[in-house]
């Protein structure tokens, strides 16, 4: 038997009254942008501010300290120049896989749960899409916001840090190819490994509370990994880095792949 096609009109519909109703919801719409706006604007912006204050302060030990040849792009750079590259361009590296993890959890504990609250999930699971395009939907519901909110965060990132740097540096230092395979390829793979547990976590609890707490349990050790490995991401080869976003990529697809063989109309008839 032929495998059926997705229906996007089906999905394309789902998401549009998904993203209409993320809207109307401050309790998802705030900290979906609130948390972003400080970690990639007023974080930045403060630190940035800080580390040019400092400017002469030499950061030779530190660096030294990092194995191989790592620490080279800095230690290439004028002394004036390395602590600000060094904050700026590498520590606050973290923040960046933070958001999409962070967005994405939130607009995905509401993918089932929320239609739970609101009362709407009987209608949906009454109409005619089917199981495995309904799954796809509350996944593109979570996943477009995410990677959105990420590359545009990313993008005043880009404003704020070349803006505070440019007194000391008078030149644009970010992004880097290193930066942009993280931006373009990295983050909406870490976005994809939070959603393909997220999605299952909501359709198995009955409020976006308790999703949010059951997830968070999941989510938190995906946060952690994240901001421990980030920062080194950022100092290795470009190849390295684009293998390591792979293999995130085969286990966040593996995961995913397995949600939607797991997802099922009788489980979701279940809780409501």
């Amino acid at each position: 038997m032929s495998r059926q096609r997705t229906d996007w009109v089906a999905v394309r519909g789902v998401v549009g009254k998904d993203l209409r109703a993320v809207r109307r919801s401050k309790s998802v719409v705030i900290p979906m942008l609130a948390v972003p706006v400080l970690l990639m604007i007023v974080l930045p912006a403060v630190i940035g501010l800080s580390a040019r204050a400092t400017e002469g302060v030499g950061v030779d030990r530190l660096l030294t300290s990092i194995p191989g040849d790592l620490a080279e792009p800095i230690l290439s750079l004028p002394e004036r120049e390395q602590l600000i590259v060094l904050v700026n361009g590498y520590l606050l590296a973290p923040l960046f896989l933070i958001v999409p993890l962070m967005v994405s959890a939130v607009l995905a504990a509401d993918a089932f749960a929320g239609e739970k609250e609101r009362k709407t999930l009987e209608s949906l699971l009454h109409s005619p899409i089917r199981a495995r395009d309904l799954f796809v939907a509350k996944f593109l519901t979570a996943f477009l916001p995410a990677v959105a909110v990420s590359w545009l965060g990313f993008v005043a990132f880009a404003i704020v840090t070349n803006t505070i740097a440019w007194p000391v540096m008078h030149r644009m230092f970010v992004p880097t190819k290193l930066w942009m395979v993280m931006i373009l390829w990295v983050a909406p793979a870490v976005a994809t490994l939070g959603l393909s547990v997220m999605v299952r976590v909501s359709a198995r609890t009955s409020t976006s509370q308790e999703a949010n707490q059951l997830g968070g349990a999941v989510i938190l050790p995906l946060i952690f990994l994240a901001v421990g490995q980030s920062t080194g991401l950022l100092l290795v080869d470009t190849p390295v880095a684009i293998a390591i976003g792979a293999v995130i990529w085969a286990v966040a697809l593996v995961l995913l792949r397995g949600g939607v063989k797991r997802f099922t109309r009788d489980a979701l008839v279940a809780q409501v």
